[in-house]
């Protein structure tokens, strides 16, 4: 198949969690997505999801994991990090490195705490340690949304408190029709995400974990703060620190060089 792209899941407890997987290397980078993964999981999206990461595909096998279908109220990102974990031994990955983006960035900090044997290296992502007081402003909001069923507010405010100006003004053409897009049909994934990102505080024990650590961010993040990523840089020992100029909370997405960056830490 195109890229050894594939789709696939595991069973976790009574129920699911689907990933997709691309690469033919030896080595394992597991990616962890953000709270987006509430709206739409990556089942069936192997194929669409591969392309951004052929720079690894010879000497890595990349998986990207939603969190699993049936989550229980007051599911905690903790409990997501050691669902992650048992994803990971059911399919025999003793070792990876880790890519967590936004909240993926918070399930992964506590990956490493709770079990760092199993990571390699770690590449935190337009995340934070703890709640701050933006991203329980903006998670507040988006949960608001939600609720109400204002799909076209909740992809406007994330977009706008996501993407830099640069690419808004292409962007905002598609605004009148974004109420459309990816609405699912329940907002309860969305919700339990949410939520369990107000809850969320590992400020404490970051300094816990001990392998080679990348902290990327951008310094016109609206949505956890260029502040969250000095936190980072400065509680977990020598962590190396990347800020985007320019870029905000979707910098992974809009930096040409972000997948060469997180490729070339690996491979030192």
């Amino acid at each position: 198949m195109l890229w050894n792209a594939k789709n696939g899941y595991v069973t976790i407890g009574d129920t699911k969690m689907n990933y997709v997987s691309f690469g033919y290397g030896e080595k394992i980078l597991i990616l962890i997505p953000g709270l987006s993964d509430g709206l739409m999981t990556v089942k069936g999206k192997a194929l669409l999801l591969a392309k951004p990461y052929r720079l690894f595909f010879k000497k890595y096998t990349v998986y990207m994991f939603s969190r699993k279908d049936v989550m229980p109220d007051g599911y905690s990102i903790r409990d997501m990090a050691h669902d992650q974990v048992k994803a990971m031994l059911t399919l025999s990955i003793e070792k990876a490195s880790i890519m967590g983006v936004s909240q993926g960035g918070m399930i992964a900090q506590y990956m490493a705490i709770d079990h760092p044997e199993l990571v390699d290296k770690l590449i935190l992502a337009v995340t934070a340690p703890r709640v701050n007081n933006g991203i329980k402003d903006n998670v507040i909001k988006w949960i608001d949304f939600a609720q109400q069923g204002n799909h076209k507010a909740l992809m406007i405010d994330t977009a706008e408190k996501g993407y830099s100006s640069n690419y808004l003004k292409k962007y905002r053409t598609i605004y009148p029709v974004v109420g459309f897009i990816g609405k699912p049909k329940t907002y309860d994934r969305f919700l339990i995400n949410a939520n369990a990102i107000l809850q969320f505080n590992a400020y404490n024990e970051i300094n816990e974990i001990t392998c080679p650590t990348l902290i990327i961010g951008g310094d016109e993040d609206k949505t956890v703060g260029v502040e969250a990523s000095y936190e980072l840089n400065q509680k977990i020992k020598d962590s190396e620190l990347y800020i985007y100029c320019g870029l905000g909370h979707a910098a992974y997405e809009e930096a040409k060089d972000f997948n060469q960056r997180v490729y070339d830490f690996l491979e030192k």
